[in-house]
Order: C-alpha cells, then structure tokens, then sequence
C-alpha cells in the first residue's frame, strides 16, 4: 500500500510458515496440478444463482497476490445485478461485432476459428457473476496526491490468476472475457479515471451440457514450456 509519508522498513518474523517434507511435497503439487487440469474456460453457464460471499471470498484470494512495492493496483467489480449484465453485454457486443466484421487482421480471426467465438455473448447475461477486473494505472490519496504504481499489468495478471484458481478451487467455473475497446466499462462500473478495465471474468456454474472445444485440451507438453538448469 502507498504512504505518502516516510515509512521506515520494520521486519515481522515470518507469520505462516507454510512448509512440508519433500515427499508430501510432490503429493500436494501433483494433487494441485490434477486439479487445475479440471478448471476449463467455458461458455455455457447454468443460470444457478452463487452467494456472494463466495465470489467475496474468492476476489478477497486474489487480493492477497504480490504486486509492485505492494501497492496494490487492482480493483474488482462484482456484479449480478441483471440489468447492469445486460448493458455489460450490449455494449461488449457491439465492440466484438466491430471486431469480427473487419476490426480484427486476418490471422487473428483464423487463430480464432478452432475457439468457436463470436460475437454473440449470451454468457454475459446467463453467467450469475461478472467479475470485471480494473488495473490502477496510478493511485490517487483521500487528498488529491497522486502516485506511481509499479509493475502495474504484472501485479494485476498475478491477481487475476490467483482470482481465477480460488474460483475454480471453490467448484466454480469461469470465462475470461477481453471486447476491445473497454471503455464502456470504467463508466458502467463506476470507476474512476485512473482505473483501466483489463478484463471480464464471468463465473459460475457450468450448464449440464456445456461444451469446450476440442483444441482447448490440447497444452503443450511439460518440455516445452520448462528448461531446467541444475
């Protein structure tokens, strides 16, 4: 968090000490790593309403990442309000609508066939939560002051990331959603100038006959996105 007054490095011993032996190690890692393989980016959303102290839960999770200096430069707007939902996916619409009709460059279209999008968004609706996350490009103090934030879209993907791992932890299951431009959204979210929408997380649960597409299962192999230097 930012201090406009001088605040003098104070050490805490560590408070959690968060360790386990090497074998139980790997069993919690490979357990961890199963059940992420189970967390599926999905558009089909059962219209089954979620507490909102789940999703509090889950962003409060994301709200514990690292960030740069710690300051922080998130803010998550949680919405279920139906109306609100309905403006969300007009205004995304039309933005995707001028991306698919000749906004977007040949090959971006073509790397998104196999995905199955379009720019038809019935998720943003029938999901029962949007998430849409705001990037602090600057802070703003009570009094006007304003301060740099620093590593700001890293901090904020950390977040997000945790974000999306605590709702799949809590059997939810989420689609992450980026309409260029996003402007609409500082004014729909009330949000101040300072702050930039980076994305739409609409979560909950999957419908009975929800589907992926098929390229989705593939990932790359382990040796392909790890080098091991010992």
């Amino acid at each position: 968090m930012y201090f406009r007054d001088k605040v003098e490095y104070q050490p805490l011993p560590l408070p959690d000490h968060v360790a386990l032996p090497a074998d139980q190690a790997l069993q919690a890692a490979e357990a961890f790593r199963d059940y992420m393989k189970k967390r599926h980016s999905i558009r089909d959303f059962a219209p089954t309403p979620i507490p909102a102290q789940v999703i509090s839960a889950c962003i409060e999770a994301a709200g514990s990442a690292p960030s740069g200096a710690n300051h922080q430069p998130w803010h998550f707007v949680a919405i279920s309000n139906p109306g609100v939902k309905s403006q969300i996916r007009a205004a995304a619409e039309e933005e995707e609508r001028a991306f698919y009709d000749g906004g977007a460059p040949d090959e971006w279209l073509k790397a998104l066939e196999p995905i199955g999008t379009g720019a038809s968004k019935p998720h943003l609706d029938i999901a029962p939560w949007l998430i849409v996350v705001f990037a602090q490009r600057y802070g703003v103090t009570h009094d006007g002051h304003r301060y740099k934030n620093y590593y700001v879209p890293e901090s904020v993907g950390i977040a997000t990331g945790f974000l999306i791992a605590a709702l799949h932890h809590a059997g939810l299951s989420c689609l992450t959603h980026t309409p260029n431009p996003m402007k609409f959204l500082t004014g729909l979210c009330g949000r101040p100038e300072e702050e930039k929408p980076v994305m739409i997380v609409a979560a909950g649960h999957a419908a009975e006959d929800a589907t992926v597409p098929q390229v989705a299962k593939l990932k790359k192999p382990l040796d392909q996105i790890m080098t091991v230097m010992d």
